[in-house]
C-alpha cells in the first residue's frame, strides 16, 4: 500500500461544505498541487482537458468501476500532475485560457519535479469518492456542514439542485436504489426541500463509504489551528510553523459578505479569509425558524456522527 505521505488527496463533500476552504487550508504547507474542481461541468474551471482528460456530462458524475475505463487513465494522469497541453490548447484558446494553461501547466510541471502531491478539491466527486479511494488510492477527506447551515447558504445564493442530473447516471441509481425517491421531487419549486432532501441523501451515500475520512465543517471552523493540524497528520502532510502561520492568518479575519465565489488570479474558488468561529454565529441566517425546524426534521433520519477532524 502507498504510504499516506506519497496518495494523492481528494477533498470533497457538497458544495459549500467547505471544501475550498479546508483544501487551501491543507495547500498552505507547500506540500501538495492544489487542484480545483475538475469534475465541474461548468468552464472554468471544469471542462479542461490539460487538467481532466474526460468528458464530464453531469453534475456529480458517478465513477464506479463499471465506466472507468475513461475515468482511470485520465485521473492517473491527473493526480501524477501531468498536464495536457495539446489538447487544452485545442479545447479553449481564449486570451483568459491562454493564461490559464500557461498558470496550471507551469504548476503542474513544477509541481511533478518537486515531486509534489496532487490535491483535487471537488465538491462533484462527493458520489464517488469511495472510487477514488479504492482506484486511485487517495487519502479521500470529506466534509459534511451541519444541514441547517447548508441549507441556510443555499438559500442565501439562490442555489437548488436539479434531482434529474443523479437520476439520468443509470451507475449512480443501480448502486444507490435509494435515489428513486427523489423522482417526485424533479422540477419542485421547494429549494429548501430539495438542498434538504440533497443533504440527507449524500449524508446516507457517505456513511456507508468505506475508506473515507468524514469530518464535520463545525469542528474544524471551532477550532481550526488544531482541526488542520489533525487533518495535516491524517493525510500525511508537514505542519510546520509556516502552515500554523497561515491557517491562522486565512481562519481568525474578519468575516466578509458571502458571496457565491472569489476570484484569486486565475482561479475560481469558494475560499476567502474570515473567522470561522464568527461564521458559524450566522449559520442559519436566511431561515425562518419554522424552515430550521423543517429542515431538522427532513434530515433527521440515520444521522451518523462523522469523525472528528
Amino acid at each position: 500500500m502507498t504510504p499516506a505521505t506519497r496518495r494523492p488527496i481528494l477533498v470533497t463533500g457538497l458544495p459549500r461544505s467547505g471544501t475550498s476552504w479546508t483544501g487551501k487550508m491543507l495547500a498552505a504547507g507547500g506540500d501538495v498541487v492544489y487542484v480545483n474542481e475538475p469534475l465541474n461541468p461548468q468552464h472554468p474551471p471544469g471542462r479542461c482537458p490539460g487538467v481532466l482528460r474526460a468528458t464530464v456530462t453531469h453534475r456529480f458524475q458517478y465513477i464506479c468501476d463499471d465506466n472507468a475505463a475513461d475515468w482511470l487513465p485520465a485521473f492517473r494522469d491527473t493526480v501524477a500532475l501531468r498536464y495536457r497541453f495539446l489538447p487544452e490548447l485545442r479545447a479553449n484558446h481564449s486570451p483568459y485560457d491562454l493564461g490559464r494553461l500557461l498558470v496550471h501547466g507551469t504548476t503542474f510541471t513544477l509541481g511533478r519535479l518537486a515531486r509534489r502531491r496532487a490535491l483535487l478539491d471537488d465538491p462533484f466527486a462527493v458520489l464517488s469518492a469511495g472510487w477514488f479511494a479504492a482506484r486511485l488510492g487517495c487519502t479521500v477527506i470529506a466534509l459534511e456542514r451541519d444541514p441547517v447551515s447548508f441549507v441556510a447558504s443555499w438559500q442565501r445564493l439562490g442555489w437548488t439542485v436539479y434531482f434529474h442530473e443523479l437520476l439520468e447516471q443509470p451507475l449512480l441509481v443501480r448502486d444507490h436504489p435509494a435515489l428513486l425517491d427523489l423522482r417526485a421531487l424533479v422540477g419542485s419549486p421547494d429549494r429548501v426541500l430539495k438542498a434538504a432532501t440533497l443533504w440527507r441523501v449524500t449524508h446516507e451515500i457517505l456513511a456507508r463509504t468505506p475508506g473515507i475520512h468524514l469530518v464535520r465543517y463545525e469542528d474544524l471552523a471551532a477550532d481550526p489551528v488544531r482541526g488542520f493540524q489533525r487533518l495535516y497528520g491524517h493525510a500525511g502532510l508537514t505542519w510546520s510553523a509556516a502552515a500554523e502561520r497561515r491557517v491562522r492568518r486565512a481562519c481568525t479575519g474578519p468575516a466578509g459578505r458571502e458571496e457565491g465565489f472569489a476570484w484569486s488570479g486565475l482561479s475560481r474558488t469558494a475560499f476567502r479569509p474570515m473567522d470561522s468561529r464568527q461564521a458559524l454565529e450566522r449559520a442559519a441566517r436566511g431561515l425562518t425558524p419554522a424552515d430550521v425546524e423543517r429542515v431538522r426534521a427532513l434530515t433527521a433520519t440515520g444521522t451518523v456522527r462523522p469523525d472528528s477532524p
